[in-house]
This record gives C-alpha cells, structure tokens and sequence, in this order.
C-alpha cells in the first residue's frame, strides 16, 4: 500500500510522502528558494519591485497585484504598489505595500491600486520624472497590468531607461551614486482586459469574469423572451475585438453573433432575419443577436444595436428590444478561473523579474491552452497593433489570422452550430449511427456538450441514439433517436438530462452480451460517454471485450465531465469550473462572516473523492491558508505546524483563518477532527467551525467556461467518429480493433487531443481513480506561499516538455 502510494506521488524509491523540495539557487537571484530570503541578500537591481495597473480595470486584477506583492515579498524584496496608473508613476503616487496591504482584496473587482490613463507618460518629459521618482525609491523591476496600450509604454520605459537616467544625472536631477545597482530596467506585463484582444495568449484577466456577467444577462434575458415570443438584441463590450460577443453567443446559444473581425458582407441583413426565422419555425420561442460594440460591415459602417432591431422588425414583424450591458461586465466579483489566472500570471510575473538580465527583453506572461507561457512583449504589441491596422484597413481576414488560433476556432465552431437546423438536404458522404449516454455523477456542461454533438450530428446528416440512464438504461433498451428539437434549451442546464450513474458495464448485474445486443439492434458504429472516472473505466472496459463481442468493435471516445477533475488524459474535466466557481462563493462567505466575527476560522469540506483538485485550486482562488489533499499525506506534524501558523496570524491584524479540505484526504484528520484540534489547541485566539459544502459543488448553472468547453469536446469527438467509423467501415460493417479506437478526449498542456485509453490505463491508480500525472501538484507550494508559511517555496510551473511535443500518433491524435 505505502509503495502504491509512494508511486502516485512520483515517489520512485517508495521513500518520503511528502514532494520533494528542492532549493535551486542562482548565483544573483536567489531565484528558487526553500525559504524567504532577507532584504540584504539580494542584490541592489533586485531588493525592489515596483507594480502597477493601467488603461481599464478587469476583474482579477487584485489577484495578480496581491501573488506578485506576496511572492516578491517572500523572496525578499521590498515591494511599492504604484497608484492610479502612469499618472502615480510621474506624480510620485508610489507607497510600500505590505503583506496585510493586499489582504482580503481577491473578491474584489476592480484594482485595489487604482488606475487610468495618463497623457504625462506619453511625452519624454513625463518619463523622465517617472524614472527620477522610481530611482528615489530604489525600483528597477517593474510589473505592469493593463492593456496593450499600457505594456507599449513600458516597453517604450525600459528602452529608454539607460537614457533617461543619463539624462537626469546630466541635469543635476539625480546624483549618479543613486542610480548605481539601478542601471537597467526589468519589466514584466500582465494582460488585464475583459476584451481578450491581445496577441499571443488565448486569455486575459477579466475576460472570464465579464463572460459570467454576459451570461447571467442572457439566462435572465431568454426566460422573458421565450415567455413573450420576443427577439432580443444584446450588446455587449468590444471595440476592436469580438471576443466577448462571441463566447457569449456560443455559450449562450445565441442565433447570430456581430464582431469586428467578421464584417459581414452586403446582404447580411437577409441572411441574419432567414436564420431567425427557420430556428422560430424550429419551434424556438424566441430569438437572440449578440452585437459586440465594435461590429462593422465590409465597408466599415458601424451595425449598431439599433439599427439590428430596426432590421428585424422590418423583416420579420418581431417584437424585439435592445439590452445595453455596459460596465455591468467590468465589475462584480472575479470568477474562479480569473483569481486563478491572477495567481499564476503574478506569480511567475515575479519569477520572470527573478530571472531576467541586463539583455533580457520584457516579456508578458500569456496563458495557452493550460500553459502559463512568457512572450516577447514587443513582438505581441506589434501583433495585436497590426490587428487594429488590418480592421483599419478592411483586410477581415488578415485581422482573423493575427488573432489568436483559439478565436478562428470559436467562429468557427459557432458558425457550425448556429447554421445547424433540422437536415432536409441529402449530403453527399456516408452517413453513420452514433451513441451517446452519460455515465457518473451530474456535471455541469454534460448537457452542453449532448447539446452540441446531437446538433452538429444531425447537420451532418447522422443519427444521434440517446442512451438515458447510463449502462443501466443500455442494459434495458432504454434508448431513443434524437430529433433537432430533443435537445433545444439544453445548453444552460445543470446535470444530465438523459440521466446518468455510476455503472460502468463491468458492475451491470447481466452480461456483457445484453449491451452489445442492444448496441447491435440499434446500428450503433460509435458511442461518446460523457462522464467522469467511470466513463473513462467504461471505455476501458468495452475496449477489451471487443475479442469476446463484436458489437463493441466500433470507434468509442470519452469526453470528461466530473467535478473531480480526475479523468486521466484530460488537464481539464467539465464541471470543475462550475464547480470551483460554487466552492470560491461559499468562500466568500464564510470569509466575510469570519471577517465580520472576528477571530473564527473555517473548516471547509470539499469533494472530489481521492483527487484534490477541488481543494487546491479553492484554496488558491479562495486565498486559504492551507488545503489537505490526499496525494499530499496529512501528518499530525503538518496540522500542529499549520495551527502554530493560524495562531501566530492572528497576533497580527488579520483575524480570519480558513482551511480547505478534500474529503478523503485522510480516514484519520477528519473535517471534525481538525476543527477540534483547533478549537482545544488554539490558545483561546479563534473559535473554529466546520462546513461541508456536498452536493452544492455540482453548481445550479453552468459556468461559461463548461458550456463552451462542452460544445468544442463535443465537436471534436463528432469528427473522431466520423474519421475512425470510415477508416474501419468495411462492407458496411465497422470492425475497430486497434487501439487508437478506443479514446479519451481532453485538453493536455497546450493541445485537445485524443489519448488511447490502453496508452492511460499503465498511468491510473484504479483503486483511487487518480491519474498519476497531475498537472496542479505544481501549484500547490503557491498556496503556502501565499499565505507566509515560511518553511514552504514556489518553484514555479515546471512541466515536462515532452507534453508540448507529444507525437500525433495512431494512439494519440490532436483534434482539429
């Protein structure tokens, strides 16, 4: 057992329990640590960092400023948080930031330090007094959060920095003695914009959180048009970048969608009014045209959300109304995923300081798929500049390129979805049979995911057999023939609509025979199971009694979905995000009520079974101060060093403490243990209280991350059946043996890709339905970090570069 055990840690000589710490040191930097450093260890250019935010707040902000002011700290710096933007830089607007300063700011929207744009900084002059107030205080290392036009001007700042100090010696400004230790500048950008219009990331901080603003309004927005049989125009931010309009509209399950980077071209009026009015003779009660602020047709004309309504009222006689959403999504509380992006883009923002040389250009740390990534700031302003200049010129299609992949790819999954109706025209290429069922516990985007593969299916011209009620309802021939309006509305649903359990065909009380019996009498040539760690078991199960029944011979793909987030194969599952989302709520809760009470700590319960996703990614987005989790062992030792830390916190100013933990992390240190170690042992500092979140985790409505994560699994599951069902399709009959055939689908470092499921099974603990490789681990050090337990270091996000190189193969196959 120890040895299993050790193995699932990465512990090869079955020794320690406990990840190994390793304190990497550069020979200046200092730049991985086992412990905090002193100010006096570091050299001049390093013992200061400087940060600030500018052009347009964004949600998450305040998680970045706090991870980079926290770390910096940690690593022994001194750090100044520089208010109201480049106006504080020229004006002197520059204090010193403690560890309490950035305390309790992670719920909050906006920027703690403040921002705007300044005219000052854009002259030489305005420059030259930022660099003399920076040199007063001793800052060479700067972090700038904000806009393309913001990281412009500090790329612009640390070119000219050698000069400007020159100059300001020359003038009797500053003495040189001063600037000795300072002679160049580090700066680092992180991008906060809820527009998501910068080059070379697929995500900035804000976008996800304006995303759940915009869904909120639409969910609100199509119960009252459907009661009404109204149309709605919303209009949502962007003006030069169509990114929120279009997310929204492919989560929101909109029927047209207006953006800059896709002028439409004359006569798009008709089209738009003929797409509403098929879905009304669909069946559907109402209709929704999403209009980015920015949209324009071929010939630069700005399509405004008035002029939509007054084209569809001419043309289709709708009653239809105008919502204006505004800077309702700039505020609000930050989502989970934008905390959690602040924390790592902060986070490595301070790494990147750490590391940087003389000759080392800024750089802007940017997001991947799933990887934190640092970029060449120069080259991706000049990128995102070049799109404006594209859409200046009416060059569309070069301003789509310049995007990034991932925006081309949401168009056109959108573009795929929204034009699906009810097949009427015969398509020229086979048609096939497909299955689909849910297996598992409910998660939200299950059904955005049935949603958009039984639509995309049908427009292809296949047929979709829904199997309610997993294997069980296989088992029973509960299986129907899905129609174009089986699935309408479906997208904004929490759980699984067709029904979903546990059972995987290994544990049915019959025989495999009977399930591929009904598999046979229903032509299925290939099955997707939407599911978590059951579904991906089931895979493998079926996989193996292909020799034994060939009714299972045929193309089968898992598409994870589980609130664990324990599927191997995948980074990501469907419904953790939702999931994360409900956890970091009640977190903001039970903080506010222990801020409010003073002197309380929580204990908090999350689930997740064995996988301690749940409980590392809440306690790093809901600013824990620690989190248990079974692939890390609990010892008694950690739970007493962990009290002396919360005791020692309160003898401070912040009179709060909360811990997370998962519900298996260990038999022995229970939720109701721990709250009474710390009410016996607390030395009469806190009263602790337990909450135990349950079935709550699952989440009421889909996150828009889930719904639009669910419609691209689903479409690049549909287009591995079709592409496996031809290649085996012999005479009519499918005989898929290889094992290729036999996959699961999910988001691996930068990458979707299709991942064997004979090729996982060696990489699984069955027994606790873990994947052995689990990329959060790495982040975990950071929720220590973060909350100054000094014993603990971050080394930053270290992978596997053959994760980035993997080889597509017959086994593994990146999807389109």
């Amino acid at each position: 057992m120890a040895a299993k055990r050790a193995r699932l840690r990465g512990d090869t000589d079955g020794g320690s329990f406990k990840r190994k710490r390793r304190s990497l040191v550069d020979e200046e930097a200092h730049l991985v640590i086992g412990r905090a450093q002193s100010y006096s260890d570091l050299s001049p250019r390093l013992r200061t960092v400087g940060i600030l935010t500018s052009g347009g707040d964004s949600q998450g902000m305040n998680a970045a400023v706090r991870a980079a002011a926290r770390l910096a700290m940690f690593k022994g710096c001194r750090v100044f948080g520089i208010r109201e933007g480049y106006h504080g830089l020229v004006n002197n607007f520059i204090t010193d930031l403690g560890w309490n300063d950035v305390s309790g700011i992670m719920q909050l929207g906006g920027t703690m330090l403040g921002t705007g744009r300044c005219d000052d900084f854009r002259q030489r002059k305005g420059r030259l007094q930022a660099a003399k107030n920076m040199v007063e205080h001793g800052i060479s290392n700067l972090i700038v959060i904000g806009g393309d036009g913001s990281l412009t001007g500090a790329n612009v700042f640390k070119e000219e920095w050698t000069s400007l100090l020159e100059e300001l010696v020359e003038t009797d400004e500053l003495a040189k003695s001063v600037t000795i230790g300072l002679e160049y500048l580090n700066v680092v950008g992180m991008i906060g914009s809820i527009d998501n219009d910068f080059c070379g990331t697929d995500i900035t901080i804000g976008t996800d959180s304006a995303l759940h603003r915009i869904l909120e309004a639409i969910d609100a927005l199509t119960s009252t048009a459907s009661s009404h049989q109204r149309s709605f125009v919303l209009e949502v931010m962007g003006r030069h970048c169509g990114y929120l309009a279009l997310m929204s509209a492919l989560a929101g399950a909109a029927d047209w969608v207006l953006v800059p980077e896709d002028a439409p071209l004359v006569g798009w009026e008709g089209k738009m009014c003929a797409e509403l009015k098929r879905a009304r003779e669909g069946g559907r009660r109402y209709s929704l045209v999403i209009v980015a602020e920015g949209a324009v047709d071929r010939q630069g004309r700005a399509i405004t959300s008035d002029y939509v309504k007054q084209v569809i009222e001419s043309h289709l006689q709708h009653d239809t109304r105008i919502t204006v959403l505004g800077h309702v999504q700039r505020g609000g509380t930050p989502s989970a995923y934008d905390r959690i992006l602040g924390c790592r883009y902060g986070a490595e923002a301070i790494l990147a300081l750490l590391e940087a040389k003389p000759e080392t250009p800024a750089c802007v740390i940017a997001m991947q798929g799933n990887r934190i990534l640092r970029l060449p700031l120069e080259e991706c302003v000049t990128n995102t500049r070049k799109v404006s200049a594209a859409m200046k010129n009416k060059d569309y299609s070069k301003a789509m390129e310049l995007r990034s992949s991932s925006f081309g790819k949401n168009l056109a999954l959108f573009k795929k979805l929204r034009a699906v109706r009810p097949p009427h025209i015969v398509v020229d290429q086979q048609k096939f049979t497909f299955g689909i069922m849910t297996v598992g516990a409910p998660a939200c985007g299950m059904n955005s995911a049935v949603h958009a593969f039984v639509r995309m299916a049908l427009f292809k011209g296949h047929k979709v057999m829904a199997i309610h009620d997993g294997f069980i309802g296989l088992f029973d021939g509960r299986i129907d023939e899905f129609n174009w309006m089986s699935v309408n509305e479906w997208s904004k649903d929490a759980g699984s609509n067709i029904g979903t359990n546990r059972d995987t065909p290994a544990s049915v009380d019959k025989s495999l025979d009977t399930l591929a019996q009904q598999l046979a009498k229903h032509n299925i040539q290939g099955l997707v199971i939407v599911g978590g760690f059951e579904a991906y078991h089931s895979i493998i199960q079926l996989s193996e009694a292909r020799d034994r029944c060939a009714a299972f011979r045929i193309p089968l793909v898992c598409i994870p979905a589980t609130i664990s987030n324990n599927v191997p194969g995948t980074d990501i599952s469907l419904g953790s995000d939702t999931s994360l989302n409900a956890i970091v709520e009640a977190l903001d809760v039970v903080k506010k009520s222990a801020s409010s009470n003073r002197r309380r700590v929580f204990v908090v319960e999350t689930m997740g079974g064995y996988c301690g996703y749940l409980a590392t990614l809440a306690g790093l987005s809901g600013g824990a101060d620690a989190a248990y989790i079974f692939e890390e062992t609990v010892t008694i030792q950690d739970l007493q060093t962990d009290l002396k830390h919360m005791i020692g916190k309160f003898r401070t100013k912040l009179l709060r403490g909360t811990l997370v933990r998962n519900e298996r992390c260990s038999d022995h240190y229970t939720t109701q243990f721990i709250t009474s170690l710390y009410n016996a042992e607390g030395e009469g500092m806190f009263i602790t209280r337990e909450l135990v979140l349950g079935h709550l985790q699952q989440g009421y409505a889909p996150s828009p991350f889930d719904r639009c994560l669910g419609a691209k699994f689903a479409v690049q599951a549909l287009e591995y059946l079709v592409q496996q069902t031809t290649t085996c399709l012999a005479d009519g009959i499918v005989n898929a043996a290889s094992p290729g055939t036999a996959c699961v689908l999910g988001m691996v470092g930068k990458k979707s890709m299709c991942t064997a499921v004979q090729e996982l099974k060696p990489r699984t603990d069955f027994k606790h339905r873990l994947p052995l490789d689990q990329w959060w681990l790495k982040l975990r050090p950071l929720i220590k970090v973060l909350a100054k337990h000094k014993k603990h270091g971050f080394e930053g996000e270290r992978f596997q570069q053959e994760r980035d190189d993997l080889d597509v193969s017959a086994d593994r196959m990146e999807t389109s």
